[in-house]
Parts: C-alpha cells; structure tokens; sequence
C-alpha cells in the first residue's frame, strides 16, 4: 500500500530588498577570470621570449657599428695571433668582414667582403719557464678546424737563448707537416743586454729550434727593432714576420708577414685582435 507523502514546507529565502541584486557566487567568477588573465600573461610572456630569442642574433648583427682597421688592399690571405689574452674565440666562425672602405666591421648584414682566416700563430712559451695556459686548448681547436697553425715563443733577452728553445720544444711536442713553422717573437731588450748578446742568444734559439724540427723558423718583431737591433745574419737567413701599425706598406721591405693592426675586428672574436696578411704563394710554401 502506498504511504501517503509527507508535506513538507516551501524553504523560505531571504527577501532582497528593493533595487538590489541578490549575490550569486562573485568571488568565485572573479578568482576564475583573474586565472585566466595570469594565464594569457604567462603565455605572452613565453611567446616574446621566445620571439627575441629567435631574432636577437640577427638584431645583434645587424645593429652593431664596431668597426676597426682599414685592411691593405691586395690579393692577401689574413691571419690571426692569438694567446690567454683572447677568451671565448668561436672556432668555427672565424672570418674577417670588410665594408665598403676596406675597414673591418662586426656586422655580417651590412660586409661589402668576408675572407676567411687562413692560419693561426699561437703562444706557447715565454722566457725559460713561462707556459700560456690557453696554449694546448687553442691548438687543438685550431686543428679540429683545419686551420693552419704555429706556435710561438715570446723572447727574453735576459734568459739563455737554447734554454728558452728547449722549453719551447718541450712544450708544443711535435708538429705536423702542415704546420706552420715555429716563430720567435722578439721585441725587447732588457737593460744592460747588449745588441751583440741579444743576438747571440735569439741565434742560438733559432737554430736549436730548426735543428730540431728541421723547419726554418720565423722572427717576429717590430720594423724599428729589426732594422735598429737584429743582426744581419737572422734579417738574411729567416723568413721575416714584421708588425708596423697605420701605414701603407711596412717600413721594413723584405717582410714575408706583416701584421698590419692590433686594432682589428675579427668576427668570431670578442674585442679588438691582430690580424697579419701574406701572400697565397708564401703560405703555400711553408711546409
């Protein structure tokens, strides 16, 4: 039998007064709408970050106005000399960007020419001890990249000159055939060292080190110290590797390198470089 149904009372609400609408739930509406507008923030945020990282190299490049200096005008093949001083070289995207005068700039967008680096000479040594710390990083880079390479020793007038070669041998170990061949970088003199000591212990380095290798090596030094303190048997009998800054041509005439700048830009490396030409012909035979 069916039981009769309870009565139950109507639930009685609260009357709103007059003009006043009844609240249904704002809070909630409002803590939604400020989600989604954290939301679309957030979104936007990723978007331009991820905008700016796709075109900050191009931006970068583009704007950029570093320039440096006028490149000699000539068939020549460019090169570098690097050591500690230069951090954070990008190996593979060494190159030399010109713009319309002949002068090197930063930007690829705007170069005129780009030639690529065609060798490298690299610190190793310095006096009877001194080792450069990039020196082993800096060649094996070189080499994964195929760039010609050398390396060289900075001389210490003061030191005996087949000391500083032993040093020198010990620590860049053996080169291969298309190495380039080692150089002595000499540029002072210490006081009280004679024209005719310095000398005497530069020749004694060159020739342990060409004994050695069964390479001539080259001599590195400014145009006035060549011509005011090297002695006429290195001028004639190692190739010559001149540096002699703001000039049309060197001073010294039988140069086989010149570094024409240390004020160079070189893409690939941070700051202002050296950069040195030679001839196609010169490079070619330095085996």
């Amino acid at each position: 039998m069916a039981k009769k149904p309870l009565h139950t009372s109507p639930r009685k609400t609260k009357a709103v007064p007059k003009g006043k609408k009844r609240k249904t739930g704002g809070k909630g509406r409002k803590r939604k709408k400020t989600q989604i507008e954290v939301s679309l923030w957030i979104v936007g945020a990723v978007f331009l970050t991820l905008s700016l990282w796709t075109i900050w190299p191009y931006f970068k490049d583009g704007s950029s106005a570093e320039k440096g200096s006028i490149v000699p005008k000539g068939p020549y093949c460019y090169g570098i000399d690097v050591s500690h001083y230069q951090q954070n070289i990008q190996w593979d995207s060494l190159m030399v960007l010109t713009d319309g005068a002949n002068r090197t700039i930063r930007s690829k967008l705007t170069a005129k020419d780009i030639k690529p680096v065609s060798f490298v000479f690299i610190k190793a040594t310095e006096g009877s001890s001194m080792k450069d710390r990039d020196f082993k990083k800096n060649w094996d880079e070189a080499e994964k990249r195929k760039i010609r390479k050398g390396a060289y020793h900075f001389f210490r007038s003061s030191k005996n000159g087949e000391v500083q070669a032993r040093h020198f041998i010990k620590t860049v170990g053996k080169i291969s055939p298309n190495d380039l061949p080692p150089v002595l970088d000499i540029e002072t003199i210490h006081r009280g060292c004679s024209r005719k000591t310095l000398n005497k212990r530069a020749l004694d380095w060159l020739e342990t080190v060409s004994n050695h290798y069964g390479r001539k090596p080259l001599v590195y030094s400014s145009a006035a110290f060549i011509e005011d303190i090297l002695c006429e048997e290195i001028k004639m009998n190692y190739p010559i590797w001149v540096a002699h800054y703001e000039t049309e041509k060197p001073r010294y005439d039988n140069w086989n390198i010149w570094q024409f700048t240390d004020k160079a830009i070189v893409y690939g490396i941070d700051g202002y470089t050296d950069l040195n030409v030679c001839s196609s012909e010169f490079l070619k035979s330095l085996k």
